[in-house]
């Protein structure tokens, strides 16, 4: 995993029976739902201001790449302008 500013990157393994859109929609469920635990400012900001995470993301497969390297340019897009 790497935070930008404004994205995070994710590197999941998963079974192929389940569904990127499942993946991201729990991911993003979960996340939400533990931060205005931990950070009920951001719940009340958020109850006035919309959602916390955006309805868009970007999903691929790492087709003939190796783990290591998409690890790699995961780590690497931190030292990027």
């Amino acid at each position: 995993m790497e935070v930008m500013p404004d994205h995070i990157h994710l590197f999941v393994s998963c079974k192929p029976t389940i569904s990127p859109t499942d993946i991201v929609r729990i991911l993003k469920s979960i996340t939400a739902r533990r931060l205005f635990e931990e950070f009920p400012k951001l719940r009340k900001f958020y109850r006035k201001c919309g959602v916390l995470w955006s309805k868009g993301y970007f999903v691929c497969s790492i087709g003939d790449a190796s783990p290591e390297t998409l690890k790699r340019y995961i780590q690497e897009q931190k030292s990027k302008p």
